[in-house]
């Protein structure tokens, strides 16, 4: 009987953000960095375990990739 093999996901969210917040993020659907420019820095805010800590170190990463969270819709 073959084994079943975990899932990989491929997370490449920076260490430093914490467990919590890397889970919360995971559990919101982000596990890469390039999926974060979807999402306000608000919206990622408003998820538990993620605070602006985690945004901070978000938010340098995206630049070192020339990418950046989405812009709040203006309304």
């Amino acid at each position: 009987m073959k084994q079943s093999s975990p899932v990989d996901i491929s997370y490449d969210l920076p260490s430093s953000i914490g467990r919590p917040a890397t889970g919360a993020l995971a559990a919101a659907g982000y596990t890469r960095l390039d999926q974060l420019v979807r999402a306000t820095e608000a919206d990622i805010l408003k998820l538990h375990g993620v605070g602006p800590k985690a945004v901070g170190v978000l938010r340098d990463a995206l630049a070192a990739r020339g990418l950046a969270f989405a812009v709040p819709a203006s309304g």
